[in-house]
């Protein structure tokens, strides 16, 4: 008897609520999600519905009040400690004192010190706060490393290769003040995949970029994505965003964020913008657009 598939991410009844000066907020309710290794699925919903509080609770940098969340059947602290999920975040968090490959280098370079540099690393990967990144930089710089741009002989091919996947050859010894917004989130991205994680966490990754470049950039991701097939989970306000990358589109309701509808997006793949004026492409959109505004009343 053949068993079903083990899901790559199983969320189960989660809920979470925060305290705040105003009461208790209930910010994601009763949330039940499977993805499958490999899939690109989007959630989508309106502002504040909990969307990025779903993928922090995914990430484990938060615990869920009641529920259950697994990776590949780890808790998301154990998935983290193995280095199975990478995060992107809107906000690249670049380190301006390090070249493009210095900066994609550095999960290689924590690799390579003691693990008492492993809690730091998790704070910058995972919530990119430019005073965790300072902290770990001038460890590594007091250990000889930091403060060295050029990736060591054993990683340069790595790195090359790194470059190379999100489209940044000839850029390696670029600063990130020389480099346009959409080439600051490749660099972010690169680095976030030479942590070699198999689930990856995106919270609105290309909110912060005009719209032509946001649109150029998410056909860059899926043309990376299409190499190697890693499980995506990506947080968008853009209905067009969700239907052109995703296989499925998890719409949430206000908060408190409920999943109110799984719809599969049965798009033939690869996918190029031109796919975006097709009847097909059109009717997705629209289906979703007026989910979202039935729930909201408008």
């Amino acid at each position: 008897m053949d068993h079903p598939a083990q899901p790559h991410l199983h969320a189960s009844g989660v809920h979470k609520s925060f305290d705040t000066g105003d009461g208790r907020i209930h910010v994601v309710d009763d949330v039940t999600l499977e993805v499958a290794h490999g899939e690109f699925i989007s959630l989508l919903g309106p502002s504040g519905c909990g969307k990025s509080t779903l993928l922090r609770l995914v990430a484990g940098l938060v615990e869920p009040d009641s529920g259950i969340i697994t990776i590949d059947g780890m808790t998301p602290e154990a998935a983290q400690a193995d280095r199975e999920i990478g995060y992107v975040l809107q906000e690249p968090a670049l380190l301006p004192w390090r070249t493009v490959a210095a900066n994609i280098r550095l999960p290689l370079d924590v690799d390579r010190r003691p693990k008492s540099l492993l809690p730091w690393w998790e704070k910058v990967r995972m919530r990119g706060s430019r005073s965790n990144i300072f902290t770990l930089t001038s460890i590594l710089s007091r250990q000889g490393r930091g403060g060295h741009n050029e990736p060591t002989p054993e990683r340069r091919p790595e790195v090359d290769d790194l470059l190379t996947m999100v489209g940044l050859d000839g850029f390696a010894d670029y600063y990130p003040h020389q480099l346009s917004g959409g080439m600051q989130q490749r660099t972010a991205l690169a680095r976030a995949i030479a942590v070699g994680a198999s689930l990856f966490l995106m919270d609105e990754p290309f909110g912060a970029l005009d719209e032509i470049t946001r649109a150029s950039m998410r056909y860059e991701l899926l043309r990376i994505w299409e190499a190697d097939r890693k499980t995506v989970v990506f947080v968008t306000h853009s209905i067009a965003e969700a239907v052109a990358l995703s296989d499925r589109v998890a719409v949430m309701s206000a908060r408190p964020g409920r999943i109110v509808s799984v719809i599969d997006i049965d798009l033939p793949r690869p996918r190029s913008s031109e796919m975006e004026r097709e009847p097909d492409f059109l009717a997705y959109t629209s289906r979703i657009h007026d989910l979202l505004a039935q729930r909201q009343g408008i």
